[in-house]
């Protein structure tokens, strides 16, 4: 089989081969290649120890650098491209489940694939031989199938982030996880809380972003429970409710399911209901109630996210939208126009989008009403912010300047603009210059009196 290989990555191969030595694409890319699937990062495996890699690079005119000698490897560059080329190696003990003791550089192709994770992740690929396959990986691909090369309790006993990779593969590629493999796993899961944090993030925003999250969240939660154990109290906690036909955790991720493809979205679809197991309450007709369950929800989110040390952007966006779900949006357009003054043009649709995605969980019977009224409001913002209607304060045709030299000072002109602002959200045409000025200077004559 013949794959089309980046025309860079084969340029640095074809250089390490010219010269004597075994190279081949390996990992990911051969996989991807496979399944006919968008190939990312190209990286290499070769017989040249990391020296002689940078001499064939030198040789051949070739930019490079060095990214992990001890680990035999060395970064190329062609037109802008990186490519990490890797000497044959095999790892010695993990005793912290992270990273080896030893790395031993090897001659043999064979010993360098079977350190390695999945079998689909275990192929090295060069024109000249084709794909090296020692383990069975296109079968496993033909058969949709994540299984550990060699035995899956050491493989995961190595590097304990591998579990996280073989849920992520499945929710990505939709294949079963071999049974052995599943054993381990869940053998195998508490080894999570010696990896660090970031590296769990990576994998687990890569899980929720994948097509078939919804079987890999509800089949392995106790595996997700182990990085996020905000999660476990959430686990089939009914909701006694007509609105509700799921309990907490499976409402939670079939919502991740079907929200749009942002990583934060899907990341707050998930937490957004933790705080409800700690504020039920059930009338007397036995109806519950979780008043009060987005602070809750959020103050748990923000203890999770803290384990991940997430970028700004990305922790301010989920704990927004989770303190805000539950509130309500009209079609009336000044509330949409404060929604958009809270939170912004994206994050007010990503709101919309998040709450869709909440009530499509819900009793459709009762929920349905309120869906369509919000893709109607979302067509709405769409308009007001296309037709350029004013909603914040820049939009004013006054600024502070202007308030001052009516005689407004320190904290009453950001004040006064805010009273401004809303006003003129609900009545567009009172945005002139000559208006708003009529407008405060009554409101100054007010503040005097």
């Amino acid at each position: 089989m013949m794959i089309n290989l980046n025309k860079n990555a084969q340029k640095l191969i074809c250089a390490l081969c010219d010269e004597g030595y075994k190279a081949y694409a390996v990992g990911g890319c051969v996989r991807d290649s496979i399944l006919c699937r968008s190939v990312g990062d190209v990286d290499i495996t070769t017989s040249a120890k990391p020296e002689e890699t940078e001499a064939v690079l030198e040789r051949k005119g070739i930019r490079y650098f060095e990214t992990g000698l001890k680990h035999g490897t060395v970064t190329a560059v062609i037109d802008g491209e990186n490519f990490e080329i890797t000497t044959f190696r095999t790892e010695s003990t993990y005793n912290d489940n992270r990273h080896p003791d030893k790395v031993n550089f090897v001659s043999d192709v064979k010993e360098d694939l079977s350190r390695r994770d999945f079998t689909i992740n275990a192929m090295a690929y060069n024109e000249k031989e084709g794909i090296v396959d020692l383990f069975g990986g296109r079968n496993d691909i033909n058969s949709k199938l994540i299984k550990s090369v060699g035995n899956a309790d050491t493989r995961f006993k190595e590097d304990a982030l591998r579990i996280m990779r073989a849920l992520r593969f499945s929710a990505v590629l939709g294949f079963r996880i071999e049974k052995e493999t599943e054993k381990a796993i869940f053998e195998n899961k508490e080894l999570l809380l010696n990896i660090a944090g970031e590296r769990i993030f990576a994998e687990l925003k890569k899980l929720l972003l994948g097509d078939y999250c919804e079987n890999v969240l509800l089949k392995y939660k106790e595996v997700l429970a182990v990085v996020i154990p905000e999660l476990e109290a959430c686990f089939d906690f009914e909701q006694r409710s007509k609105w509700h036909l799921y309990d907490v955790y499976t409402h939670s991720v079939k919502s991740v399911a079907i929200s749009p493809e942002k990583d934060y979205m899907r990341f707050s679809l998930l937490l957004h209901d933790i705080g409800k197991p700690y504020c039920k309450t059930t009338d007397a007709n036995g109806q519950d109630h979780f008043k009060g369950h987005p602070v809750i929800s959020a103050e748990l989110a923000q203890k999770a996210l803290s384990r991940f040390n997430p970028s700004n952007d990305f922790k301010n966006k989920v704990l927004t939208l989770i303190s805000n779900h539950d509130y309500f949006i009209t079609r009336k357009r000044s509330n949409i126009k404060k929604w958009l003054r809270l939170l912004g043009e994206e994050l007010t649709y990503d709101y919309i989008d998040l709450k869709i995605a909440d009530l499509k969980t819900h009793n459709l019977e009762l929920s349905q009403h309120e869906i369509d009224e919000l893709y109607y409001i979302k067509d709405l913002t769409k308009e007001i912010i296309e037709s350029n209607e004013p909603y914040k304060i820049s939009d004013l045709k006054i600024n502070g300047f202007d308030l001052q030299k009516i005689g407004y000072k320190g904290a009453e002109i950001s004040y006064e603009l805010e009273k401004l602002i809303k006003d003129v959200s609900g009545n567009p045409e009172l945005n002139k210059k000559e208006n708003l000025l009529h407008l405060a200077k009554q409101d100054y004559k007010k503040e005097l009196s």
